[in-house]
């Protein structure tokens, strides 16, 4: 087990650590004398962190790529309000020094637990056809091994082993919910959607070293892999209705809700509008959580701007809480170590919009 993770940053500010990671992104960058520098994400299963090497860097640029495993040593500073790691030296890990589970987030929450939740939900579907359906991809061994290990997205929100199931499971919470609010709303029909809006991911995201997509995520997308995994799912329940599958069809494609967020269809009935709703909602809590709990060391109840809802976020807990006598709050100036004289601060939005969720 590492000695230091990302999350540790805050009890760690201004100090040297040494410890591993793995690379979630590599690049290398001009600096304004044309000499070159890395720009490294860097992961482990507390989250990620920025990180820049100014130094000697020749000597290291063809040492490694993105998904390969690092020692570093460095200093772990702020910069912009986010912590950030500047490199001294780092070398690659082989694969004996590695222990997987130190470098992927996964749910703190009941594996077995939420797979049985959500068989219980799907056990009240009353429509044989909608049931049979659902079971059959659960009764699927390798289908439900990846839907129970999946993350929900790459990195906008339930991004941690199992944050499919655990997504999948909260928004059947919703949708109960929220039928018995709306008793004109088909609840077999709504349960069907929520198992199946996201089932493509298992085959969208490779999640073996860090979250990235497969040549056919990147390729179709895990819209256009439901719909394949819906037809051979149908081929074992006998006399499903037509009716049924064009639902069905149009729940998978349209739960984007916006045609800039890579719909190709907007919800067209209730079913389908409460669906892209509650899935919003639901990543959209969860993005909040997360970037709470990512900045939770920092003193002010301001985040910094979270770009996948277009804005900084108000931590209420914090802000309602007895406050403690301090010097007023200043915001850390740029270090010659951290900014190069060729990169300008980013600009920040007049008016934020809101990025898509995947």
């Amino acid at each position: 087990m590492k000695d230091f993770y990302i999350g540790d940053c805050a009890r760690h500010e201004n100090k040297i650590i040494t410890s591993s990671f793995v690379v979630v992104a590599k690049q290398i960058k001009p600096k304004k004398t044309g000499e070159p520098y890395l720009a490294l994400t860097l992961g482990d299963r507390s989250g990620q962190i920025e990180a820049k090497m100014w130094d000697n860097v020749e000597e290291v640029l063809e040492a490694f790529e993105q998904d390969d495993f690092l020692k570093i040593k460095g200093l772990i500073n702020k910069y912009k309000n986010r912590f950030q790691l500047t490199i001294h030296k780092l070398r690659k890990l082989g694969e004996s020094e590695i222990d997987f589970a130190d470098y992927l987030p996964k749910t703190t929450k009941d594996i077995d637990q939420l797979w049985q939740t959500l068989g219980n939900f799907v056990a009240t579907i009353q429509n044989p056809h909608l049931k049979s359906l659902v079971q059959a991809f659960m009764a699927d061994p390798e289908i439900a091994a990846a839907y129970r290990n999946a993350p929900a997205a790459k990195t906008l929100h339930h991004a941690y082993i199992g944050g499919l199931l655990d997504h999948v499971v909260s928004l059947f919470r919703s949708c109960d919910l929220l039928c018995r609010n709306y008793p004109q709303i088909n609840r077999d029909l709504l349960f069907t959607g929520a198992f199946l809006h996201d089932i493509g991911k298992i085959h969208e995201l490779t999640y073996n070293r860090s979250f990235t997509y497969t040549h056919r995520g990147q390729l179709l997308g895990h819209m256009i892999i439901e719909l394949e995994m819906l037809q051979a799912k149908l081929a074992l329940v006998p006399g499903f209705p037509d009716e049924l599958k064009t639902l069905i069809e149009h729940l998978i494609i349209s739960h984007h809700g916006e045609y800039e967020f890579g719909s190709p269809k907007l919800p067209m009935f209730p079913e389908a509008l409460m669906l892209h709703y509650l899935d919003d909602l639901d990543s959209k809590m969860e993005a909040m959580r997360a970037h709470f709990e990512r900045e939770a060391g920092l003193d002010s109840p301001w985040t910094s701007y979270n770009a996948s809802l277009g804005r900084p976020l108000l931590n209420t807990e914090k802000f309602l809480s007895p406050k403690k006598s301090a010097a007023p709050e200043v915001l850390d100036a740029p270090r010659d170590s951290q900014l190069d004289p060729s990169e300008s601060p980013d600009p920040t939005p007049s008016l934020p919009g809101l990025a898509p969720r995947r």
